[in-house]
């Protein structure tokens, strides 16, 4: 992938058009990016990055894409022309952005778009040109993506090398490092497969455990349908731990269960059988006691029912007379009934008429009443013939009197409609006498929200800034503190480091002096000297009393001589470090203390929130302006139509008015003294109704007297033909129907009853029974409720012999296919036990507590490391190598991410934390490139011709400088161009071709060396 030129528009800190010719700018194959602090040169990285992901690196996605120092006519725009896989291509991205309206004022959001082109010889009309290829935001990053075959990350760490991420990534600790390398590699896969493997763990784990559950409910199940006395559960089920077979015992001490239930049910079958036929022989002998009382019972209550009917005998005789005389009076009864008849209604007829003829002399109203108290039927009918003819005469008046009633309604909803319609008249002329004055007050409203909606673009540029600095200036008090606290301390090891060498090195010197004695205390008598061989000893030395040091002291100095460096050098790396982020922290910060810089913060967060607050009011005042507008030509419109109304309402209510008079005239005359027409109608129509009434009644009466004197004529023939001498004889033998008829009853059941006792009497099985000894109910009865509870229980311990010999069976069972199916998954258990804990780093079998993932990660790593090294060997001169350690960590850590620095000059291997800043630099600058050169074959070795390297050489010296530069040389290979983005003087005169950003109160501006004036 090679860069030709990129042309950035209102982007970063460049307020104009600025473009960079990389074809130019790299034609010797190195060249340089310089200029002051915060001038933008990181920002030419961002570019590129934004055009070829839509995105900056991920360290500056806080800064805004868009220039502040930019017109606000101009967009925010980035175009990249470059090779990538033997195709040009041109990409061009607009993020995002606020732009002023094109028609009327305010600004609207401008989308994001995206435009990829490519170089084509012919692009259809026998030209070259750009042939577009997409302008999908997804469509251009999927195919980028294909031919430069990395991601964001990967590229922003591959092409836009950042030092201070390597050099990071050089002192950092398993975790820290392996964060990088998983997000390079793309390892996700190989968490997947350790977290399927551990998930595989656990649900074989619980389809065990499961199977466990079951077990023991089934145990616990098996020893309730035991019962008591059965042999518990407790000692055959396995424990949790246990990985044996779970199911053997259980197996065993069911069957043990299942034949002891067997012979408790045989026992209980034979008490069931004798239970039975005592039972039934208690049975016959109750049925035999309940017969013969039966029968002893029938015979007594059948003489004491013939001692009760031989006393009723003379009432009954009595009873039969009276029945014979009601019965004769029966055909009297008919014609009594219809004399007492006619003489109720003739009675009803004449309350009736009296009643109808009050009613009609009770109105003094009507003329037509007078006289009708004695008035006969054919008066009464022709005054009725009368009244109805006035009534259909007022029925013609009634529909004048409704339509007047009508005519005052529509009347007063005129009326009211008027006066509606002027009150809208006046509520719309005062709404537009106050229209110009709240249009006022809403365009200063707009004006003020517009400028708070600028102002808060200017405060969050400005409070990112003061809140970094105010993070750092915190950080760096804090790291002094932590350094004034790490002084002290770091003395105290170097003083305890070199107190515990001098006293290793005087012990050595003590041994070396009493070396002779320790040699001659070895001596024995006739064995040869391991000196001078010769097997006598005339004078060995003696040790100095006191003085005798061992092997063993010396051993015990040496290893506190080096706990004791080994703390001091840990501590000064440690204070080391301190003193580098607080350097860097305090860089950041600049002079101010965190104080000044909160209350900074905290003003420009009180400006920031109102004028946010003031400037989201824009949109709703544009609103109310825009509905203000629209108010003022519907008031118009209300006003034009209200008066236009009330016109038209005064009209029709003078002609209502004139109508409603000459109607009223009309009713007065009609309804005469009444409240309405239709009141006096209706007092007419119910005069009419109460005369035909008294017709109804005068002509009833007469017919109920009539049929009251047939009556009695029917009522003395009837008595004489039944043989009494007058109607009243008959009456008083007479009976109600119901009464003779209860009479006959009665009679009939003392014939069917005396009849009845005298055939139980002459029975002769009662008789019979008669003459015995009273039954012994009770005793039969307490006999059989023994039986009866013998059988019950019987019958009780065989069906509960029976259940716990099936409970056990079908248990038994369950615990067979139990057995069958956990076998296998106990072997399954074992197995991805075995691979997830492999797999996880927890096994014991992982000797250094691996990760599936970290081992793949340590394998990349190892091969950074050897391309680090071709570099860094020589960037020190020889004497720095990168080595990939396995180490274990310390505690609960992982192993396999450790890098270790070998020491060509001392032969020792150390950790790269104690490097000093320049050697640091060089190793992070190697391990950077060697990083680029791994990730690059991982991406399918797409040749990377140009690269970036941001800061870090102002740490080494001439030497290692040039050393280093030698390397970049090196880079330049195969036609690759390397750019570095520095301020160290020396690389200007190292490096012709450079690009240099000028820094303005106006924004940014770029140019090439020696062309500042173009």
């Amino acid at each position: 992938m090679r860069l030709h030129r990129l042309t950035v528009t209102a982007f970063g800190p460049f307020a104009g058009a600025e473009t960079v010719d990389f074809d130019a700018l790299a034609a010797g194959g190195l060249f340089l990016l310089r200029g002051s602090t915060g001038a933008g040169k990181s920002s030419v990285l961002d570019a590129v990055c934004f055009a070829l992901y839509g995105d900056v690196p991920g360290s500056r996605r806080a800064n805004r894409l868009r220039s502040d120092h930019a017109d606000p006519h101009r967009l925010t725009e980035v175009r990249l022309e470059l090779t990538i896989g033997g195709r040009r291509l041109q990409i061009t991205r607009l993020p995002e952005q606020r732009r002023p309206k094109k028609v009327g004022t305010g600004t609207t959001v401008e989308r994001a778009q995206t435009l990829l082109r490519e170089w084509a010889a012919d692009t259809g009309d026998g030209t070259p040109g750009w042939r577009a290829l997409s302008k999908s935001h997804q469509e251009a990053g999927e195919e980028i993506h294909r031919l430069v075959g990395m991601n964001r990350d990967q590229f922003c760490q591959v092409v836009l090398l950042p030092q201070g991420d390597f050099a990071r990534f050089l002192r950092a600790d398993s975790e820290e490092r392996g964060k990088l390398l998983r997000r390079l590699f793309d390892t996700e896969r190989f968490q997947h497969v350790e977290a399927w493997l551990a998930e595989q763990r656990r649900s074989q784990e619980a389809a065990v455990q499961a199977g466990r559950r079951r077990l023991r409910d089934l145990a616990s199940k098996a020893e309730q349908a035991a019962g008591p006395g059965a042999e518990a559960a407790d000692g055959w089920v396995p424990a949790d731990d246990d990985r044996a077979d779970l199911t053997a015992g259980v197996l065993g001490w069911a069957a043990i269960l299942r034949a002891g239930a067997a012979e408790q049910q045989a026992v209980a079958d034979a008490a069931l059988a004798g239970a039975e036929a005592a039972h039934v022989e208690a049975q016959r002998e109750r049925e035999a006691a309940e017969e013969l009382s039966g029968r002893q019972q029938r015979h007594r209550q059948a003489r004491q029912r013939a001692e009760r009917l031989a006393g009723f005998e003379p009432e009954a005789a009595r009873d039969r007379q009276r029945l014979a005389a009601a019965q004769a009076a029966v055909g009297v009864e008919s014609a009594l009934r219809l004399r007492e008849h006619a003489a109720e209604a003739h009675g009803r007829a004449q309350e009736a008429e009296h009643r109808h003829r009050a009613a009609l002399t009770g109105d003094v109203r009507e003329p037509a009443t007078m006289g009708l108290g004695e008035a006969d039927a054919a008066e009464l009918a022709d005054t009725e013939r009368r009244l109805r003819a006035e009534v259909v005469r007022l029925e013609a008046a009634g529909a004048d009197e409704r339509h007047c009633v009508e005519l005052a309604r529509e009347q007063r909803a005129a009326d009211e409609e008027r006066l509606h319609a002027e009150d809208l008249a006046e509520e719309a002329e005062d709404w537009l006498a106050e229209f110009d004055g709240r249009l006022v007050r809403l365009q200063a409203d707009q004006t003020a929200a517009r400028e708070a909606g600028a102002r808060v673009e200017q405060l969050d540029g400005r409070r990112v800034e003061v809140a970094a600095r105010l993070k750092a200036a915190r950080e760096r008090d804090d790291l002094r503190t932590e350094i004034s606290a790490a002084e002290p301390r770091a003395h105290a090891l170097r003083e305890a480091a070199l107190n515990a060498r001098e006293y290793s090195q005087d012990l050595r010197e003590r041994r070396l002096v009493g070396m002779a004695a320790e040699l001659a205390e070895q001596l024995r008598t006739g064995e040869a000297c391991r000196v001078c061989g010769s097997a006598e000893h005339p004078a060995p030395a003696l040790a100095a009393p006191g003085e005798r040091v061992s092997a063993a002291d010396e051993d015990r100095a040496r290893a506190a001589q080096s706990a004791a460096e080994q703390a001091a050098t840990d501590a000064d790396q440690a204070l080391t470090a301190l003193r580098v982020r607080e350097a860097t922290a305090a860089g950041a910060a600049g002079p101010d203390d965190a104080r000044t810089v909160a209350d900074a913060l905290a003003t420009l967060d009180r400006e920031h929130h109102e004028a946010l607050r003031a400037a989201e009011a824009l949109g709703r005042v544009e609103r109310e302006i825009g509905r203000l507008t629209d108010d003022r030509a519907r008031r118009h419109d209300e006003l034009r139509e209200a008066r236009e109304r009330g016109a038209v309402l005064t009209d029709r209510l003078q002609a209502l008015d004139t109508e409603q008079r000459e109607l009223a005239a009309r009713v007065a005359a009609a309804r005469g003294e009444a409240a309405s027409v239709a009141e006096r109608a209706a007092a007419l129509a119910r005069l009419a109704d109460g005369v035909a009434a008294a017709v109804t009644a005068v002509r009833a009466r007469a017919e109920a007297a009539a049929r009251l004197a047939d009556a009695e004529d029917e009522l003395a023939k009837a008595a004489a033909a039944a043989g009494f001498p007058s109607a009243d004889d008959a009456l008083a033998v007479m009976l109600p129907r119901g009464q003779r008829e209860q009479l006959e009853a009665r009679l009939d059941r003392h014939r069917a009853e005396l009849a009845s006792v005298e055939r139980e009497l002459a029975l002769p099985e009662l008789a019979t029974a008669a003459e015995r000894p009273d039954a012994d109910l009770p005793a039969a009865q307490a006999a059989l409720d023994t039986a009866t509870t013998r059988l019950r229980h019987a019958h009780a311990a065989q069906a509960a012999a029976g259940e716990r010999r099936t409970a056990l069976a079908a248990i038994g069972a369950q615990l067979a296919a139990l057995a069958e199916e956990l076998a296998p998954a106990l072997v399954r258990f074992e197995r991805i036990n075995r691979l997830a804990a492999l797999a996880a780093g927890t096994s014991t079998e992982n000797r250094l507590r691996m990760r599936l993932e970290s081992y793949v990660l340590a394998a990349r790593l190892e091969q950074v490391a050897a391309a680090a090294s071709d570099r860094l060997v020589r960037m020190s001169g020889g004497r720095y190598t990168l080595v990939h350690s396995d180490d274990r960590g310390t505690g609960n850590k992982r192993s396999g991410l450790a890098l270790r620095v070998v020491d060509a000059w001392t032969g020792t291997e150390r950790d790269t934390a104690t490097l000093s800043g320049g050697e640091s630099f060089f190793a992070s600058l190697a391990l950077a490139l060697g990083l680029a050169d791994v990730v690059t074959d991982e991406a399918g070795g797409m040749p990377l011709d140009t690269l970036f390297i941001d800061e870090g050489f102002g740490t080494l010296d001439e030497q290692t400088l040039e050393e280093v530069m030698d390397v970049l040389d090196g880079l330049r290979e195969r036609d690759r161009a390397v750019g570095i983005v520095s301020h160290v003087a020396d690389l200007r005169t190292r490096i012709p071709a450079q690009l240099l950003v000028h820094k303005g109160r106006h924004g940014s501006t770029l140019a090439l060396a020696g062309r500042e004036d173009a």
